[in-house]
């Protein structure tokens, strides 16, 4: 794993965290999913999940921690956390006996979905009387995935929104989803020797840019439509989730 610390991978690490600190500053959602999916394209599938560990870490520990609902959160979201670390342990089991380059697809197909999903505002109806048994069904789902692919957020982010909890606590809400799964991802490789002390101390090289570009994405978002950015950023990641789906093809 020398060649991780060759210049170019380092400007690749540093630009890209640097890129999805700015996108999360500015809307408050998206490091993971555009570390892991340019990490991927530049560097492969087992790597990149470990790269964005810490960043991601970071990052969303605070968003999870703040906000005053936190043991709200945790109350109402117990059993789908639980499943999640579950359902991450076997995720990464099979990611460890698989060929990575069937699994870039799988995450390019997952980031398309969700990146098509939300430009086009769609809504899953709420669980209502089903939370009960959904919820650790959806976190469990969640979890697999986020084991055989480093992404966290299908289909566990539009079952959060679906939940219609209050802007702030859904928030709060997606903080503490992301920070347990990437806890969870973390022991998981671990356990199955998927993490090396260079990918480790890189990871810890990715997170002064990520905090950077989230202090400058910050200070855009005033500046910016909201929602013009989002169609932006949406539109971008449904092309590079096509992109990832198809490169093995060819």
């Amino acid at each position: 794993m020398s060649s991780m610390w060759s210049s170019e991978s380092l400007i690749i690490v540093g630009v890209t965290f640097l890129i999805a600190g700015l996108v999360k500053g500015v809307i408050g959602l998206g490091l993971p999913t555009v570390s892991l999916a340019l990490l991927t394209a530049a560097l492969g599938l087992k790597p990149a999940m470990a790269l964005l560990l810490l960043p991601s870490f970071v990052t969303n520990v605070w968003q999870g921690v703040v906000g005053g609902a936190f043991l709200a959160v945790l109350r109402r979201l117990w059993l789908l956390l639980g499943a999640v670390c579950l359902g991450t342990w076997f995720g990464v089991r099979v990611l460890a006996n698989t060929d990575a380059a069937l699994l870039s697809a799988l995450l390019g197909v997952l980031i398309g979905v969700y990146a098509a999903w939300s430009l086009a505002g769609f809504r899953v109806p709420g669980p209502g009387k089903s939370e009960s048994w959904l919820s650790p069904v959806i976190g469990g789902v969640n979890g697999v995935l986020t084991g055989l692919t480093g992404s966290f957020v299908v289909p566990g982010v539009p079952y959060l929104q679906a939940l219609a909890l209050p802007r702030d606590t859904m928030i709060q809400a997606m903080g503490v989803l992301f920070t347990v799964s990437t806890v969870a991802l973390a022991v998981a490789m671990n356990d199955f020797q998927l993490l090396t002390l260079d990918l480790g101390t890189l990871s810890a090289a990715g997170v002064l840019p990520a905090l950077l570009g989230m202090v400058l994405g910050q200070r855009l978002r005033n500046r910016l439509s909201d929602t013009a950015f989002r169609k932006v950023f949406f539109s971008a990641l449904l092309v590079l989730g096509i992109y990832l789906a198809v490169r093995p093809v060819f």
